[in-house]
């Protein structure tokens, strides 16, 4: 009886490991998209086709240290090449403009910033939408005129949600009326450590956009716009137009490594939220 009840103890316990262990890979491990039918993979996990990047000092299709490359399966963001970050913000270009779309990342981040790096920047990267392209951009210009849906990690202790709004060079209305802040928090959790997390944009065309994570909405604006009192806005030719109905996308580097596990895009319709 005693030998019995030893073994069932035993199994007992190896239960409680299993799912301890399978807990441990559900939070590592970023979980597969339930709908997938009409989705484009932007990202094909093999290299970087259909991308350009444009690195601060190089002209747009040149980035001399490999800071976006392809490992393991990866798009990933690393500055190894580099001894400090001497402020070369960079950023890939998908080499077709979006207007009506909803766009999924899943990403993380990993390992430590690069020495030389802005303390804002620690954790810190982003997806540009509605952005110009590549060659429109000064040899020196650090980001794209653009809506960056910007992606932050936290630091185990305070608070710092993900899926914000950054506008270099644009404007645009919150609950009807014009934001003049920079940048804008959602209401996102926080996510620490070097955790998989997938966000979305559902976007259509210079009316409305959705940031989204995990399925939740957690920032919504409308009439997105060139600012008229950026010098960059002003100096694009080929958007002659004041309002920002299509662009192209493009995935941050600013100084801390991030891997990006799937970026794909779902073309949409017009329509109203």
């Amino acid at each position: 009886m005693l030998r019995l009840m030893l073994s069932f103890r035993g199994l007992f316990m190896f239960r409680i490991l299993l799912l301890v262990i399978c807990a441990a890979c559900s939070a590592s491990s970023p979980k597969a998209p339930q709908d997938t039918q009409g989705w484009l993979q932007l990202f094909n996990g093999h290299d970087l086709s259909g991308w350009t990047p444009k690195i601060v000092g190089q002209p747009a299709g040149q980035d001399e240290r490999k800071i976006f490359r392809v490992e393991d399966g990866l798009l990933k963001v690393s500055y190894d090449g580099y001894e400090t970050f001497e402020g070369t913000f960079g950023h890939l270009f998908y080499e077709t403009p979006f207007s009506h779309y909803r766009l999924r990342i899943v990403y993380r981040f990993t390992g430590e910033q690069t020495p030389g790096g802005p303390g804002w920047a620690w954790r810190n990267s982003g997806v540009m939408l509605h952005g110009q392209s590549p060659e429109s951009m000064l040899r020196d210009q650090e980001f794209p005129v653009s809506l960056e849906l910007q992606m932050l990690g936290g630091d185990g202790t305070h608070s710092r949600p993900t899926a914000n709004l950054c506008t270099p060079g644009t404007d645009v209305d919150m609950a009807g009326r014009a934001v003049d802040r920079h940048c804008i928090n959602s209401s996102s959790a926080t996510f620490a450590g070097d955790v998989w997390v997938t966000v979305e944009a559902e976007v259509h065309g210079g009316e409305w956009v959705r940031h989204l994570v995990d399925d939740h909405v957690v920032l919504e604006y409308t009439r997105m716009r060139y600012d008229p009192d950026d010098p960059e806005a002003r100096r694009l030719e080929q958007f002659p137009e004041k309002w920002l109905s299509r662009g192209y996308l493009s995935l941050q580097a600013e100084s801390h490594p991030v891997e990006f596990l799937r970026v794909e895009l779902l073309p949409l319709e017009s329509g109203t939220p």
